[in-house]
């Protein structure tokens, strides 16, 4: 039987060093952003239990299975849109099996405003890919997950964000510098625009590439600043595993 920790006790556990998350103030709105770095940093997509083939729905969940592993999770986020029984609305992989396809085309919701893109977790690097590049390129990753619609393609807003739309929620996405070395995953504290968001991962960030997670569940997991958001069962999650402290 799996062994559940206390979250007081677990936040006293969690390595400080593994992620650096913090606050950033950009035009008039708050972030939370999340620094990973790719090329030393244990990061992966959690979507189901090994042993029971189900979903694992919450960030709890995955706290109980790394300590199987003798591992705690430093970090964790929404990573991707889900159907109602929380399978991947697109593409998914995990541990390189594909368990769910790439889809190219235009559909409705966000995920279908295209061009949407793919978060991919390769050995010592983490990328997000505009979905048809992925498709060309067709990288070797561990890990992926698309959803949509990108935020920012090669510097670049994706061309349906309107400045003065009224369309606003709490969002949640990840951005990759061009080596692929670091991953910035954020989470605004209040509800915002897509344009509001990509711009802040362009301009804020000044990063090439990012993609939108979601926008009505998001939330984030982040021991170091006692955050453990809570809601309704999600689908694919991404983590950071890491050694518990000696």
């Amino acid at each position: 039987m799996r062994a559940f920790w206390g979250i007081a006790a677990f936040l006293a556990a969690t390595p400080a060093w593994a992620v650096d998350c913090r606050d950033l103030s950009f035009k008039g709105e708050v972030y939370t952003v999340c620094e990973v770095d790719a090329q030393a940093e244990d990061l992966r997509l959690f979507l189901n239990d090994p042993e029971t083939g189900k979903p694992l729905g919450n960030f709890t969940s995955i706290e109980n299975l790394v300590e199987e592993e003798g591992q705690v999770l430093a970090f964790s986020m929404n990573a991707g849109m889900y159907h109602t029984d929380r399978r991947p609305v697109g593409h998914y992989a995990e541990k390189g099996e594909v368990l769910a396809p790439v889809i190219t085309n235009a559909g409705p919701g966000n995920f279908g405003l295209l061009p949407n893109g793919v978060f991919c977790i390769r050995e010592g690097r983490a990328d997000v890919f505009e979905t048809l590049r992925y498709v060309d390129e067709a990288p070797d990753c561990t890990y992926a997950s698309q959803s949509g619609p990108m935020l920012v393609i090669d510097g670049a807003l994706h061309p349906r964000f309107l400045p003065d739309s009224d369309s606003t929620y709490i969002r949640n996405g990840v951005g990759t510098t061009a080596g692929g070395e670091t991953a910035f995953f954020a989470i605004s504290k209040s509800p915002v625009t897509f344009h509001q968001f990509g711009t802040m991962f362009r301009d804020g960030l000044k990063l090439p590439q990012a993609l939108y997670f979601d926008g009505s569940i998001s939330r984030l997991y982040a021991p170091d600043l006692n955050r453990f958001d809570i809601g309704f069962p999600m689908g694919p999650m991404v983590g950071v595993v890491a050694p518990p402290p000696e």
